[in-house]
């Protein structure tokens, strides 16, 4: 009864884990519409997309935290609870500030969700076998909803109204806050001293004016602004690293990057990251704006990039028992570099099934990293630490989005404006003029604009292929964690409360 109680645990804990992975890409297609209904300027459009992300990273570090101070299940209830009742909030916004409001508050419910789960199951699964597996299905979900989300939402929105790609959430979590009172354990560390409100402030705004400075690189034509907020972000980050490393109970323990397995995978999944968000937002467009697919056909044709991820969660614990867990990781990412290199020959009439079977590949091939490198972050941790061990990991999949979006989206954009000799600064712009110019001159500017954009593509593809076979050199490099014993992890029953 106690492991079918644990794997029903498991399944209240992907409830959460989906959704705030679907929110994070459902609301790229539901955003047109709702602009026009709420009368969303281009500003505020950026804000209602981006004001949720920045808040799930701004405060993952201090809710991963808390959760081991107060008790990862409590942070989790009311972290449901909270999420429940902003969707219903934004699903029925009337003016855009309420609906950029809701979406922040969104993202602070949101960032207690996912490293309160993935420290739970630490606690939940005390054979590590069991672990491994349970940690494959949680990354699964983590990606699985990434892919879903704008495919659900692309459903809704043509049978429902745009508020209803907020409303998924509303019976997934009153599922959760019934069930997991029941079903899940309690934790909490008996040696975890009061939350340090400085260092909260520090963390928020450090990783806030980072992420939004990254993502301002792609949208401002001035670089002032993101620069001036890289640099103030960088110095309250240093701040908050002396105060943590003076502090005798941190808000984020630093200490656990002397670990050298622990330091090793999370750089890797910054770099993975990055290459796979660059090489999606790369993709995404081109399908678009190359290949003349709708966005919600776009979406379906790009969820083998999710998919990928999932299938590579799933079967990463059976390659783990077959073979030493490094190894397994360094082969997927060789295997995501291959993947990587079938873009650079994406061109003509085989475009679209080499896209698809190329981000597939480079999707399934970091699988392992997700799966078995998650578990190697919080499995080199004693117990107690389990939540600021997620917090890192979970931060650093943010950064490594971010970063993707910014670096790769701008060096594409320098590509594609030298294919152009400065005539058009992107292919939507390219687009536009297009429709506007004689039949012949606007064909034959598309048509340069689309080439330009594919060399884009092959030079993203190019730069990930590189990523990935460097971060698969790292993980070769690194000592193996040691492994944790069932014994030295708490006993499920006796954690329940």
């Amino acid at each position: 009864m106690r492991v079918n109680r644990a794997w029903l645990g498991l399944v209240v804990l992907m409830l959460p884990t989906l959704l705030v992975a679907m929110d994070m890409t459902a609301l790229l297609l539901a955003l047109p519409r709702l602009s026009a209904d709420l009368g969303a300027t281009n500003v505020q459009q950026l804000w209602i997309s981006d004001s949720y992300g920045f808040m799930v990273a701004g405060m993952v570090i201090t809710m991963g935290t808390l959760g081991d101070r107060i008790g990862r299940r409590r942070l989790l209830m009311i972290g449901g609870a909270a999420f429940a009742v902003l969707s219903v909030v934004a699903a029925f916004a009337a003016d855009p500030l309420t609906l950029i409001v809701a979406r922040a508050l969104l993202g602070v419910a949101g960032a207690t969700l996912a490293p309160s789960t993935l420290a739970l199951i630490t606690n939940m699964f005390r054979d590590e076998r069991q672990r491994g597996q349970a940690i494959a299905i949680w990354a699964t979900c983590q990606f699985t909803g990434g892919a879903l989300g704008p495919v659900l939402a692309g459903f809704l929105l043509q049978h429902f109204w745009w508020g209803s790609v907020f409303l998924v959430a509303v019976p997934a979590m009153a599922l959760l806050l019934l069930a997991g009172p029941v079903l899940l354990p309690e934790y909490r560390s008996d040696r975890a001293g009061r939350l340090d409100l400085a260092s909260v402030g520090l963390s928020l705004m450090a990783v806030l004016l980072t992420v939004y400075g990254i993502k301002q690189l792609t949208v401002e034509s001035e670089p002032t602004g993101s620069a001036v907020a890289l640099v103030v972000g960088a110095a309250i980050g240093f701040l908050f690293v002396r105060r943590q490393l003076r502090l005798e109970t941190p808000l984020l323990d630093l200490r656990l990057l002397r670990n050298r397995p622990f330091t090793a995978v999370l750089v890797a999944l910054v770099f993975a990251g990055i290459a796979m968000a660059g090489t999606g937002l790369l993709v995404t467009q081109y399908l678009q704006s190359v290949l003349g697919y709708s966005p919600f056909a776009s979406a379906v044709l790009f969820a083998p990039m999710g998919l990928g991820v999932a299938v590579g969660t799933m079967t990463a614990p059976a390659l783990g028992r077959r073979m030493k867990q490094t190894t397994a990781i360094a082969g997927g990412l060789v295997g995501s570099a291959l993947g990587s290199l079938l873009l650079v020959g994406v061109d003509g009439a085989s475009a679209l099934p080499l896209v698809m079977i190329g981000i597939a590949v480079l999707a399934l091939g970091t699988g392992p990293l997700f799966a078995l490198g998650t578990g190697l972050v919080v499995g080199s941790v004693p117990p107690e630490r389990a939540g600021s061990a997620a917090s890192m990991s979970e931060t650093g999949n943010y950064f490594g989005g971010s970063l993707g979006f910014a670096l790769l989206g701008v060096v594409a954009a320098v590509v594609y404006r030298s294919r152009m000799d400065g005539t058009s600064d992107s292919l939507a712009g390219a687009v536009a003029a297009g429709e506007r110019l004689p039949a012949g001159q606007g064909a034959e500017l598309l048509h340069t604009a689309r080439e330009a954009f594919t060399a884009s593509l092959h030079v993203t593809g190019v730069i990930a292929a590189v990523i990935f076979a460097g971060l698969a050199v790292l993980i070769l490099t690194m000592r193996p964690a040691t492994r944790t014993t069932p014994a030295a992890l708490p006993d499920y029953e006796a954690t329940r409360s």
